[in-house]
This record gives structure tokens, sequence and C-alpha cells, in this order.
């Protein structure tokens, strides 16, 4: 019962495209999804199931917004992220939140693949399936519907049984087939669009139909073992046939897997290995297979391994090596700096993260690892002024927010720790923590006028948005019992 949300961009690719209009804004606003969509990723995030690694990260939501810049004219606000699940399986939320589980990622042969899955998802987004699908039964009362809808999207994405149930019963009787009825059209729709979506982006529109047939093998020989990907997804032979028919017909120039694609199906590879024994056995074995990590990403988990197992100076030659030979790929300057780390030398590390920031200037993974290292050598101060010109230009996840507030707070700068918090607080959807914070904040004595004058601002915007009962709450807890 997972959503079989499939791609959808506004490009004028396909002329023929029905004009699906404004009758979904009747049922759910577009800021009505953002909302829904905030509050999963939220239960998502606090389940733990996040992979959170910067480096991760930042590839996904690269590729994923350099399909959906060619999606849409901006109506959207998107954010991709990864799940930490084995199984092969991608979903998209309400208002833009597109997940990939990591088994997917490791499952594609070609980057092109993966952008098929992502694009493929970016377009129930932008046709806005979830809200045609619950227009078409207006019947069903449209909080019980967004409640149950998160429900299966969040036991569908972690793959906890027990969360589905209780949205189940929680609408015991709503006919969920028939609230969620994802027509074949939708999933022809989709394909039709993406197919001309992976190409405008400078991907191979061959993506998409090599990625099903790889999957529709796995079924055949795995039978009730199919992908998770298949059961939410399906793939029939004529839908094969029909997406690369379509692929035939454009023309796209010659594409190659970018350096980021091995490296981080490598550093997925290795992160989530049972023990890093395995990994490196793995990798080792591995090594030069173009097919799978690529023979950079099988050096890259090697000496990622090596670091993990403790073997410091094998992993600091190693890295050292893929420095000089690469010099233009941040991973390695981060992994050779980390493990000059390990074997104790921090002035190198720093030397090797400042040199490396000046050749990647605000580049999101290698300035978290400089701060997180000048951290280590208590130099909060610089890590804090670090972070802070990184993220007045780059918007920050939830947990890069929370590494700012820590700078900031260790560094003395206890006003700005809790403007922070705030926004961590705001990011994650709660409203009252935030309001909270940032009345702490303008009780720290000795603020300046800048200072107050954007903490007061930024309450005040909050507080516009906030219920009065939650105000009214908000004032109990700060004044305590009568």
């Amino acid at each position: 019962m997972l959503l079989a949300l499939l791609l959808r961009p506004a490009l004028a690719i396909d002329d023929d495209l029905p004009d699906i209009g404004s009758p979904a804004d009747t049922v759910l606003s577009k800021q009505q999804e953002q909302v829904i969509g905030r509050s999963i990723y939220k239960s998502l995030r606090d389940t733990g199931r996040m992979v959170t690694d910067p480096e991760i990260q930042e590839y996904i939501q690269n590729v994923g917004q350099s399909i959906a810049v060619n999606a849409q004219n901006g109506d959207f606000s998107f954010r991709f992220f990864v799940i930490d699940e084995p199984t092969i399986n991608a979903f998209a939320l309400p208002g833009g939140y597109i997940g990939v589980h990591r088994g997917l990622l490791l499952a594609t042969r070609s980057e092109s693949e993966l952008a098929g899955v992502l694009a493929h998802e970016i377009s129930h987004v932008t046709q806005r399936h979830i809200s045609r699908a619950i227009f078409a039964n207006q019947r069903a009362s449209i909080l019980t519907m967004a409640a149950m809808l998160g429900a299966i999207l969040l036991g569908a994405a972690t793959g906890d049984g027990d969360v589905l149930a209780g949205g189940v019963a929680g609408a015991q009787n709503m006919a969920i087939q028939q609230q969620i009825n994802f027509t074949r059209e939708n999933e022809y729709e989709a394909d039709r669009v993406g197919i001309g979506l992976l190409a405008a982006s400078g991907f191979d529109p061959y993506g998409m139909p090599n990625f099903f047939e790889t999957l529709a093998r796995q079924s055949n020989s795995l039978g009730y073992e199919a992908p998770e990907f298949l059961r939410t997804h399906p793939v029939t032979v004529n839908r094969i046939a029909e997406t690369r028919a379509r692929a035939a017909g454009i023309v796209a120039d010659e594409t190659r897997d970018s350096i980021g694609y091995q490296l981080t199906r490598a550093r997925i590879r290795f992160l989530s290995s049972s023990t890093p024994e395995k990994a490196l056995a793995w990798f080792e074995a591995n090594r030069g297979e173009p097919d799978d990590t690529g023979p950079l990403g099988a050096e890259y988990g090697i000496a990622l391994a090596l670091a993990e197992l403790g073997r410091y100076d094998e992993a600091k030659a190693a890295f050292k090596s893929l420095v000089a030979e690469h010099e233009g790929i941040i991973h390695f300057h981060s992994g050779y700096a980390a493990a000059q780390t390990a074997t104790g030398d921090i002035d190198g590390a720093l030397k090797t993260l400042r040199e490396a920031n000046e050749l990647f200037p605000r580049n999101v993974p290698l300035t978290i690892r400089y701060a997180e290292t000048l951290m280590q050598n208590k130099d909060y101060k610089t890590a804090h002024r670090l972070l802070l010109d990184l993220y007045n230009q780059v918007p920050p996840t939830p947990e890069q927010v929370r590494q700012i507030a820590l700078a900031a707070s260790a560094a003395g700068d206890t006003a700005d720790a809790h403007y922070y918090m705030a926004e961590y607080h705001l990011l994650s959807g709660d409203l009252m923590m935030a309001s909270d914070q940032l009345v702490l904040a303008l009780g720290i004595p000795g603020l300046d006028s800048v200072q107050k004058a954007r903490f007061r601002a930024r309450l005040e915007q909050i507080q516009e948005y906030m219920p009065d009962r939650q105000e009214n709450e908000r004032k109990r807890r700060r004044e305590g019992p009568p």
C-alpha cells in the first residue's frame, strides 16, 4: 500500500499532457501540502532512520535539484534525503519531500538510473497526485485523509508495520485502496514526462527503462521477494517497452556517471556494512570493477575501512595518495584530514582543511568537517564564524543548525546559540519551542541593537503563525503556575 508516486515536471516537453489545473487546490492547497509533508518529514527524522551523513546528503540533494529545476517554475520547494533502509524503494511526500532508500541507491547501475527514480518521484509532487486522489473522493474527511496518508507514508518509508497499522485503525471506515488510487494513467503520465526530463537535465533517458528492467529481472527470479519499489510502482512489459520506445525517440548526448555517484555509493556501502572488516574485504575484491563503485570508489572505500579499523597510518597514506592524484575531489581532502586527526596530527588536519576550503569555498560537507575539527581543537569562535558564513549562503538542514548552535554555545555566544536553536525548532515544526528559545535569547544581557532587532522580528514572525492556544500555553510555561 505504499504510495506509487512518479514524475511530472512542469516542463513543456510533452504538449499533449492533460491540464490538471486547479481542482486539487479545492482540496489541499500547495501550502497545506507543504505543512503535511513537513510534518511527516519530521516524523521520519525522529525515527532515526534518516541518513545525516553530510557527503551523502549533499550528493542526493544536488542530483535531485538538478532535475527539479527543469521540472517546475519555482512553485515547489524540494528536499531530497536518504533513508537508512536496505530495501529497494523510493517515495515522495506532499510538498516536495522525496526520500530514497539506501538499498535503491546501491541497486542502481548508473547515475541516470538513480536520476530516473528521482524524476519519477518529483512528478508525483508537481502533478499533485495526492491532492488529485483526494479530490476524486471528496466524501472523505480531508483531515482524516491527511492523517491516514501520513501514517501510510511513514509506515511505508520506515518499514514499520505498527505505524501503518495504527494509521489504518485510526481511519477504520475508510477504503484505503479507493482513497489512494494512483491509476495506470498516472504511472504512464509520469514515465512519459520523466523520459524527457531526464534528457533535459543531462541524464541518459534510457536510465528509467534500464532500471525497470533490472528490477523486473530480480522480481522474476525472487518471486514473492520482489523489490518493494516494484510492489509500489508496478512495472509491466508494456510499460518497459513504452519507456524504452520514448527514450529511443530522444536525441541525447552521451552521459557518464559523476565521481560523486561512485563515491556516494562507496560511502553508503561502507557505512551500511556490518563490520569494517567485511567492508574492506568487499572493496578489495571489487577493486577496478567499473560496473559497481568504480575504481575510485573502491579505493575510497578501502581508505575509509582502513581508518575505521584503526589502521590510521595506512589510511593516511591512502588518502594522501588520492589527494595527490585527484586534487579536485573534495571527499579525499576530508578523508585525509580525518586520518591526520586520528594519528594526532591536528595541525596538519587543520592545514589540509584550510587549504581545501580555499579551493572549494562554502562547500557544505567540507565546511562541516572543517568546523568539526576546529571544535575538536577547541577553536569554537572560528567554527562559529565559518558555519555562519556558510549558512548565510546555503539553507541548512536541522542537523546542521544544531551544529552551529553547539559551536556558538561553546564559543560563549549564548544569545546566538538560542537563536539558532529557535531556527532548529522551526525546521522541526515546533513553533512553541522556537518562540521560547527567542525569548531566552532576548533575555541575555549585553545584546547589541542588531541582535535585539533580529530576535524580536523573528519572534513576532513566529507568533503571527501561532494559534492562540499555543501562544497561551507558551505564556503559561514562561510565567509558571499562579
